[in-house]
């Protein structure tokens, strides 16, 4: 059966970030993951880690100023300084936290830049956070967006993004794969997964349209979730979706076991 972590920046946001995990806990998850930690302090979220009983599968990297419309910084040229800074930043909670691995937006391709500077950029910035995170022990994640939900997001497909890291050529660095932006973008789901296996580190889902729990869209997850046991994935799945309502009211989709 798969592993579920509940993604505390989407699900029980009705109340404040640190009394989620109270929330997931009861809600029945063991893990948890968000995207932005920086907020607070690594010991309170830890403090709140160890109280409920819950580990911490992933966090992403810093992303720039998120309330201005970025969504990560490492395409952009001349935020290099500013990129490698959030990498050690991103790998300090990491150690503090127990997270074993730490996704990277990308962001959006800057306008009116040599694109060729912008993919020596993102290269050179992607083989500096891969060598940090493992020195570290850590893995590197590399997510694709659609392109409805962000539009300009620099990386949009699966195929895309691993030819990205070939050409980085880290060792510890994997595919995200988020079954919500894929399916918008390229669909072959099972198809994508059972061929990437191999490259992907983490999964996360939401329904289609709508962002929402599953079971509200048109994917068909009690497929997939099988699908993922018989190919032998080993990874938690994040459950990255915006609730139609109370979190715990659409939780029915939820394996038990």
């Amino acid at each position: 059966m798969p592993k579920f972590a509940a993604n505390l920046t989407m699900l029980f946001n009705e109340v404040p970030f640190l009394d989620r995990f109270a929330r997931a806990a009861q809600a029945g998850f063991t893990a948890v993951e968000f995207m932005f930690p920086y907020p607070y302090s690594a010991a309170d979220i830890h403090s709140q880690l160890k109280e409920h009983g819950l580990q911490l599968v992933l966090h992403n990297l810093p992303a720039g100023d998120w309330d201005a419309g970025e969504r990560g910084i490492a395409c952009i040229p001349g935020r290099e300084r500013e990129f490698r800074a959030g990498v050690g930043q991103a790998i300090e909670y990491a150690r503090v936290l127990g997270a074993p691995q730490l996704n990277c937006l990308v962001g959006k391709t800057p306008q009116g830049v040599d694109p060729a500077a912008v993919r020596a950029t993102l290269v050179d910035n992607l083989r500096y956070a891969a060598a940090q995170l493992a020195g570290a022990g850590l893995k590197l994640l590399v997510e694709p967006v659609n392109s409805y939900d962000i539009p300009g997001f620099h990386l949009n497909r699966s195929g895309q993004t691993l030819d990205l890291l070939d050409e980085v050529g880290a060792s510890n660095l994997y595919l995200q794969y988020d079954i919500y932006h894929m399916q918008r973008m390229e669909g072959e789901l099972a198809a994508t997964l059972t061929k990437q296996l191999a490259r992907i580190a983490h999964i996360q889902l939401a329904d289609n349209p709508g962002r929402n729990e599953p079971g509200t869209g048109e994917i068909n997850y009690p497929f997939l979730f099988a699908h993922l046991d018989r190919i032998g994935y080993q990874g938690w799945i994040g459950c990255e979706y915006k609730p139609a309502g109370r979190t715990e009211d659409g939780l029915a989709w939820l394996p038990r076991p």
